[in-house]
């Protein structure tokens, strides 16, 4: 008797402090999958159950469009559709008049399928700026997003947008640069890179078409040259006139001085050799 009143207390608490309540049935409630991510207006399958063997009631609450698929007294699977903006689905059972919930965070995801490069401007002097410009007109989420601009396969710019933003948003990433040479001889490209992992997702990429940007030497030596040219050409020209007319005017004096000079000399004759001719 000595030995059960020693013992007995504490094992009363130890029983009260791991079986609280005896009728008590412990039980849990799990959603599949855990993380979901669905395109913009797209549908999904999820699936509520229980570890609970006779539940009293379940299902599942959302305020979007869903269908019961098939019910088992431990589980129910529902089709959600018509999805269109980041929702919560939240999944309960009630066993032993005692309820759980699991909740679901729905991710609404919009791909970048349209990448936009743009060179400004597109052809450029030696020496000059200029600027790249990628955007995607509208993407979503927009912090899952990454945008890369590459010179052939060289990265000249990556940026990963953190901000969230409530409805659909173009995303611009910009680089400038001054250019060389060697720039006209590899395209630019920008690649749009929708990281999904962390909602349920996989990554997805998207290019742009790509870009090829025109170099050429300074202005100011090609007009030099085209003007020294020019005056050339036109100083030639001038030269070769002025020849032409000095020798057309020669050739035209000499073939009137040989049709008239002999009737000119013979007037100047005294009249007595013109009557006489020897």
């Amino acid at each position: 008797m000595l030995s059960f009143g020693c013992w007995g207390l504490p094992a009363a608490l130890l029983t009260l402090l791991c079986c609280p309540g005896s009728g008590e049935v412990m039980f849990e409630v799990h959603m599949w999958p855990e993380r979901l991510a669905v395109e913009i207006t797209g549908s999904l399958e999820v699936n509520c159950s229980t570890s609970c063997p006779n539940p009293d009631t379940g299902g599942l609450e959302t305020s979007l469009n869903k269908i019961l698929l098939e019910q088992h007294p431990q589980w129910r699977r529902f089709l959600i559709s018509n999805v269109t903006q980041d929702s919560i689905l939240s999944c309960h059972f009630t066993c032993s008049e005692k309820q759980k919930s699991r909740n679901l965070n729905v991710t609404v995801y919009q791909l970048p399928t349209q990448v936009v490069l743009k060179l400004q401007p597109t052809r450029v002097v030696v020496g000059k700026p200029f600027t790249i410009e990628c955007s995607v007109p509208a993407v979503k989420p927009l912090q899952s997003l990454t945008l890369t601009l590459f010179h052939g396969k060289e990265t000249l710019q990556k940026q990963t947008f953190r901000e969230a933003a409530p409805v659909l948003q173009e995303a611009t990433v910009t680089f400038n640069s001054t250019a060389h040479r060697e720039d006209g001889l590899l395209n630019f490209s920008c690649q749009a890179e929708l990281d999904l992992r962390a909602h349920g997702g996989r990554i997805f990429h998207s290019m742009s078409e790509p870009q090829i940007l025109e170099i050429y030497e300074p202005v100011q030596d090609n007009q030099m040259l085209i003007v020294i040219t020019a005056v050339s050409v036109l100083l030639f020209l001038f030269v070769t006139s002025i020849l032409l007319c000095f020798i057309f005017g020669q050739h035209l004096h000499q073939r009137r001085t040989g049709t008239y000079g002999v009737l000119a000399a013979w007037r100047r004759l005294p009249r007595a050799f013109r009557a006489h001719p020897v």
